[in-house]
């Protein structure tokens, strides 16, 4: 039999697990036992397992994983869903998560939604198909009618970095608001009170609406007044050219500012090149600070004063979650809020107007 059964299969072509036995006349139960390691606990004799195992390997068998995994309950793969996994923020995020992840047999499968709500549900649903295990969301929604159905389905899923204030569901995340607040709060107490911001659309998103209150609070309990002109809310298809555009109109007006702050890193990346291509030193005529810090800050030059969120903490934190929900998906297991501090770092972009 051993000396025939190559013949069965044709170079080149996958086998499969009935490949397998047909060519032993045998069940594809029996098969896949051995395969996953059940031989000897369902009986099936040394030399069976050894001439199952000898053809597997001879042909390199490669079993289907879904199919494996649809019979299981799980595919042991997880959907993360963001606005631009070229942002360093979301990238360096993502390898944290897809590390955490491997700890528990896990693979990660990543989706950008380019900040469109179209977009986003069908990355959703397209995750959805390939039958991940659960949803790891930086979501773009303006509504959490999706996520209002995942919950009702007990289908595993945690919310990072924006969240839906009336929606109970897992969420791990910063503290935006008292990160923007420092900030700013910061630049007044060198004597800033000509700020700018740089925020970004779309407006409903959870976070940037946070880190805008921050701004605001700040000058409010400073005493300094709001000025709707020194707000700026950058496009999220043109960054570069919005940011362009408004640095420009800011130092056409007589506003006189001495400080921006944005809201995100890439908002900063561009503000730094405007400024830089304009000729307009920083910080000695503008300070500058950036929500998001990013390890580029650190060595550019000036280096640039960011607000720090501990991705490690979220990564971890989120993974571990999701793990919880997945494991106990038909369990009414209660959900998790955890709101993590923001760290200021100053660094050489900011200097003080006071002497």
């Amino acid at each position: 039999m051993e000396a025939n059964y190559s013949s069965r299969f044709k170079r080149g072509k996958k086998i499969t697990l009935a490949d397998i036995a047909e060519s032993l006349n045998v069940s594809k139960t029996l098969v896949s036992l051995v395969l996953n390691n059940k031989g000897d606990q369902n009986g099936i004799s040394k030399e069976t397992q050894r001439r199952v195992i000898e053809i597997a390997q001879k042909f390199d068998y490669k079993p289907n994983q879904l199919a494996r995994g649809l019979r299981l309950g799980k595919t042991n793969t997880v959907g993360f869903i963001v606005a631009d996994i070229s942002n360093i923020f979301y990238s360096k995020l993502a390898r944290l998560i897809e590390d955490e992840l491997n700890k528990f047999g896990y693979n990660l499968i990543i989706c950008s939604s380019d900040e469109k709500l179209d977009k986003e549900a069908k990355m959703i649903q397209f995750l959805r198909d390939k039958h991940v295990d659960g949803l790891i969301v930086s979501s773009t929604l303006n509504d959490s009618k999706i996520f209002n159905s995942l919950a009702e389905e007990h289908y595993p899923f945690v919310l990072i970095d924006r969240h839906f204030p009336n929606l109970q569901a897992n969420y791990v995340g910063v503290d935006n608001y008292s990160g923007s607040f420092q900030a700013v709060n910061k630049l007044i107490s060198l004597g800033h009170k000509k700020i700018a911001i740089l925020s970004i659309s779309p407006s409903h998103i959870s976070s940037v609406n946070e880190r805008n209150e921050g701004y605001f609070d700040a000058l409010k309990k400073a005493g300094i007044g709001t000025d709707n002109f020194l707000y700026c809310q950058i496009p999220f298809d043109n960054i570069k050219g919005g940011v362009d555009w408004a640095i420009k109109e800011l130092l056409r007006s007589d506003q006189e500012i001495s400080a921006i702050y944005t809201v995100n890193n890439n908002l900063a990346l561009h503000c730094l090149e405007t400024l830089r291509d304009l000729q307009i030193p920083v910080p000695d005529q503008i300070s500058l600070i950036s929500f998001d810090d990013i390890e580029f800050f650190n060595f550019v030059s000036p280096s640039i004063s960011a607000i720090s969120q501990p991705l490690d903490e979220i990564a971890n934190q989120a993974v571990r979650i999701l793990m919880k929900e997945i494991n106990h998906r038909d369990d009414d297991v209660s959900k998790e809020r955890v709101i993590l501090p923001a760290k200021l770092v100053i660094r050489e972009s900011v200097r003080s107007l006071t002497k």
